[in-house]
């Protein structure tokens, strides 16, 4: 497997290719993602070879934005199936990666440790200081593909989703768990709930 040349690949197209418009989606956000799998992966102890599966699976998990908004992760694992063999990632490598992909699209249902871990680290910002401004981030990239909300309404999303959200983790549960409940009281407190 040749994790660094896949790599290079997808967040040069990434970086070359995304709408500009994915003002969440984007390039900073999957190295995001891989970084905290890096994190979490350490924390759970996950063995080299499926750590690199885990990195692959998080610097592919949105490349499917390449090709349309909604349901983008069925088009990531498009992209895998194409372009890993040529990274020498085998047929079996390749399904690992898909279900971790398929895993990120919400409600998360991960079945195994890889798939908790990039289901975590998809979602690691949410239990960090950088929640507020992200979760604008993603409000303006909604608004404008064509999921228009108000900030009234968005936040009542965003109350809804920390409510059902769940870490899957022990290692993202004790590092990010605290913070996000302090995000789930101030929202309620802003929407005097």
């Amino acid at each position: 497997m040749d994790y660094k040349g896949a790599e290079e690949y997808i967040l040069k197209k990434l970086r070359d290719d995304l709408p500009a418009n994915l003002y969440y989606h984007n390039v900073n956000h999957t190295i995001d993602v891989v970084t905290a799998v890096e994190k979490y992966a350490k924390f759970e102890k996950i063995k080299e070879k499926d750590l690199i599966l885990l990195k692959t699976a998080a610097v592919y998990h949105d490349s499917g934005f390449l090709i349309r908004y909604n349901k983008n992760e069925i088009s990531s694992v498009q992209i895998i199936e194409e372009v890993l063999p040529d990274f020498g990632f085998s047929p079996v490598e390749i399904d690992i990666i898909a279900r971790m992909i398929m895993c990120t699209e919400l409600p998360s249902k991960p079945k195994n440790i890889l798939e908790k871990i990039i289901c975590d680290a998809d979602l690691d910002y949410i239990g960090t200081s950088e929640f507020y401004i992200k979760g604008i981030r993603l409000l303006r990239e909604w608004n404008e593909n064509g999921m228009i909300t108000t900030l009234k309404e968005w936040y009542y999303q965003e109350l809804y989703f920390l409510q059902q959200h769940e870490y899957f983790t022990k290692s993202a549960i004790c590092l990010r768990q605290d913070t996000k409940l302090q995000h789930l009281a101030q929202i309620k407190e802003l929407l005097g709930e």
